[in-house]
């Protein structure tokens, strides 16, 4: 995993200076294309990992599962249209700990499983503050555009600080009974620092589009390939590509379906979220049962 961060500094910055070449719009258009497609495929064989470690049969598996998916986009459309508010904070809620459980359950922290899932929490919170507050101008008028509601420049510098103190307490008691997180600390230090630089020289989405490609996704492809198929290999990572490709196709062109026919922006809007949230929620669960599984395996 290390030889992965490795790469994925390399194109962090490669993702800065090709951002020199493009318009404003043009960004955000190609920082949206990449999420969508990325989120959607490093989601999309949910059905398959569900089937590694579930013995329920596959077709009543696939139904079931579909099922609840749709029942989710449609709660989450409902929720971003008419409580927004609440909708977008769910939604940060579940990135945030899905985030920092991806970051971290490979380190084999080897501590007790509260303290384990609060340090995920308060550890991928602070990844998105930081972006947050380093373009703090577009985060809140995305918030208002959102929600209707303004958020005070203040409130995200003081939640900001509030995480930073339970995070620091989090890793002083981690510290004390990991060895591995002695180990790896300082690195981890380090790769925050290049969150920073990221964040602050690229705008809002483009600094997202870097994160959520090269520092989750890839990591949660390889995660899952390893997972199903007991190796990362060529083979093995075209034969899970090979199997989400349907789902992939199918989202995109739905979000580029509802984007054109669509003209209310607040609709699109609350669909566009509701679907990522829709994405979020369930494959949060879903890696989380994977990640226990494994630990079991071993």
């Amino acid at each position: 995993m290390k030889k992965n961060y490795n790469f994925s500094i390399i194109l962090s910055f490669v993702g800065l200076w090709i951002t020199s070449f493009f318009s404003s719009e043009a960004e955000i258009i190609l920082g949206f294309l990449l999420i969508f497609s990325f989120g959607i495929l490093h989601g999309s064989n949910d059905l398959l990992l569900i089937h590694t470690f579930s013995k329920i049969p596959s077709r009543l598996m696939f139904l079931k599962i579909l099922g609840l998916y749709i029942a989710i986009i449609l709660l989450a459309v409902i929720l971003f249209y008419f409580i927004p508010s609440i909708a977008l904070l769910l939604f940060i809620i579940f990135s945030a700990f899905h985030f920092g459980e991806q970051h971290w359950e490979s380190k084999q922290l080897h501590i007790p499983l509260r303290l384990r899932q609060s340090f995920y929490f308060f550890y991928g919170l602070l990844v998105l503050q930081i972006l947050f507050v380093l373009n703090i101008e577009d985060v809140i008028l995305t918030i208002d555009s959102i929600t209707s509601h303004t958020i005070p420049e203040t409130a995200i510098n003081t939640i900001l600080n509030i995480n930073l103190v339970i995070l620091l307490l989090l890793s002083f008691l981690i510290y004390r009974r990991s060895e591995n997180f002695r180990k790896t600390a300082p690195l981890e230090i380090f790769y925050l620092l290049i969150f920073c630089i990221i964040f602050k020289v690229s705008t809002l989405i483009w600094g997202f589009t870097i994160y959520f490609i090269l520092w989750h996704s890839i990591p949660s492809l390889h995660d899952q390939i390893k997972f199903i198929y007991g190796n990362y290999n060529k083979t093995n990572c075209l034969n899970y590509l090979r199997k989400a490709f349907p789902y992939w196709l199918v989202s995109i062109f739905g979000i580029a379906l509802v984007y054109s026919l669509i003209k209310d922006q607040r609709i699109v809007n609350a669909i566009l979220f509701s679907f990522i949230a829709a994405i979020t929620f369930p494959h949060a669960l879903v890696m989380s049962k994977m990640f226990s599984t494994n630990k079991k395996r071993t």
